[in-house]
């Protein structure tokens, strides 16, 4: 078997082209083929090894009334003067008026707007700490499958403090773009934790994420290896599926032999899984023609494309969204960084959104993530200068509902209604507003962060000399 990363494509161009015969021939030997290499029980490896399954535990903490809020629940409803109830982690009520004997405490908003946690789709923290050297792509292979971003994540980045300072309350955790398949994706929650385990979202879905474009030609193919140019990408993803799913069949159909007991192939099972449903995609991809191109082969192959990142052009492709109800994670603002993300336009994801599509913001930065209410609020103002006069209470979907919805985790955070986790940000005024500050943040009902005590709260060891300094100054 040739060995992914043993090829040495680093060769004169007389040699290039049988070199990239060979890398190819390795990327199916090593990444997707081994069709005769068995998996036992699929769904429970999409799921994840127990051996990687969330110890995360919430603390048990007392009943809790907010009172007298605006509330935004997240799902294009508001309400003005009215309590919510936390009791046991979740949402217990929401209405006027509810008995303050029902919680041990009750805290007073007097006014200001409560939302629900917010929902960061698209996050390296952990894998990018800064200024610390990062681990956010493996670069061996331009499908790389096999791979799982939290056997990488450094819990002690100080960005996801930061992420929570900023009312965010659960984070995807993706591998970077460089491969045509760059791993599966982690969801967490930004709670103090020793080991990545204790901060994964009990039983979310991991994803897989995809990339198309620029990045995995110039990346990988910048190395003298397959793919070099978009339709090397296309056919080497396509071949990779057409293995997947012959290995589906012949597994449903008894037909693998010759396979070791309890010996599997973790490429192969990951697309499998992303075959069957098991695992959303979730795709990079800059242009409109390569999104295009993209959600028919998903179409060809049958499965989910759960969202469609950065997406600077989906303006003009919306349709294609809707019709197949991808959603897009986008940026207010940002464009012209590289070629194909040259034409975005200050109203994409207000265009998207009213032509039906999903859409959602996304950091891909430790330094947007702390600021995602004013990306949205950015796209609102966009928006309404474009005539589309949106709301608040449907801009927070952006940030709540929507994303929720791509992590398939929909009946459990992204709203404040009864039964919902409760992970609730209490904010000083209106979130839509530069001028606001994120007052308080529960998660599963307990208080992760409060703005008045920011300085008896403990900070990451990474930034301890923060703290030093902090206090040495308070002194």
């Amino acid at each position: 078997m040739i060995r992914r990363g043993t090829l040495g494509c680093f060769d004169p161009a007389k040699r290039r082209i049988a070199c990239n015969a060979l890398a190819a021939c390795a990327v199916l030997l090593h990444g997707v083929a081994g069709a005769k290499e068995h998996i036992s029980n699929p769904s429970r490896v999409a799921a994840g090894d127990s051996a990687y399954q969330s110890t995360y535990e919430p603390r048990n903490e007392e009943s809790t009334l907010i009172v007298d809020a605006i509330v935004l629940d997240g799902h294009g409803q508001r309400f003005d003067d009215v309590d919510v109830l936390i009791r046991n982690g979740r949402i217990e009520a929401i209405g006027p008026a509810i008995d303050r004997t029902r919680a041990s405490r009750v805290v007073s908003a007097e006014g200001r707007w409560v939302t629900p946690g917010l929902i960061d789709p698209h996050s390296h923290n952990g894998t990018h700490t800064l200024p610390l050297t990062g681990d956010v792509s493996e670069l061996s292979s331009p499908i790389l499958a096999d791979t799982w971003i939290e056997h990488a994540i450094n819990p002690q980045d100080p960005a996801f403090y930061r992420a929570l300072a900023g009312g965010v309350t659960t984070l995807q955790i993706l591998p970077g773009s460089a491969p045509l398949i760059g791993g599966r994706s982690l969801v967490v929650k930004p709670v103090r934790a020793r080991t990545v385990f204790e901060m994964a979202f009990p039983d979310a879905p991991r994803g897989l994420k995809m990339a198309c474009g620029e990045n995995p030609k110039s990346y990988i193919g910048g190395k003298g290896i397959a793919p070099t140019s978009r339709q090397g990408e296309i056919a080497m993803l396509r071949n990779a599926l057409i293995e997947a799913r012959a290995y589906r069949e012949q597994r449903q159909n008894n037909t693998i032999l010759d396979a070791p007991p309890g010996r599997r192939h973790l490429g192969i099972s990951t697309l499998a899984g992303v075959l069957a449903g098991e695992i959303p995609v979730h795709l990079h991809c800059h242009r409109a023609s390569d999104i295009a191109v993209m959600l028919a082969v998903a179409r060809e192959f049958e499965f989910e494309i759960a969202a469609v990142h950065q997406a600077v052009e989906a303006y003009k492709i919306a349709h294609l969204l809707a019709e197949q109800d991808v959603c897009a994670a986008v940026w207010s603002d940002w464009w012209g960084f590289k070629m194909e993300a040259r034409d975005d336009i200050r109203e994409n994801a207000a265009f998207i959104d009213a032509s039906g599509a999903c859409v959602m913001m996304h950091s891909d930065s430790p330094f947007v993530g702390q600021y995602l209410n004013l990306e949205a609020a950015k796209v609102m103002a966009a928006g309404n200068r474009a005539g589309l006069f949106i709301t608040p209470e449907h801009a927070i979907s952006r940030l709540t509902a929507n994303p929720a919805r791509t992590l398939r985790l929909e009946d459990r955070i992204g709203r404040i209604a009864p039964g919902y986790n409760a992970d609730v940000v209490i904010w000083s005024g209106d979130p839509f507003s530069i001028y606001t500050y994120v007052d308080q943040v529960f998660i599963d009902g307990a208080l992760h962060y409060d703005r008045h005590l920011i300085y008896e709260q403990s900070f990451s060891d990474v930034d301890l000399y923060r703290q030093r300094d902090i206090l040495s100054y308070e002194d």
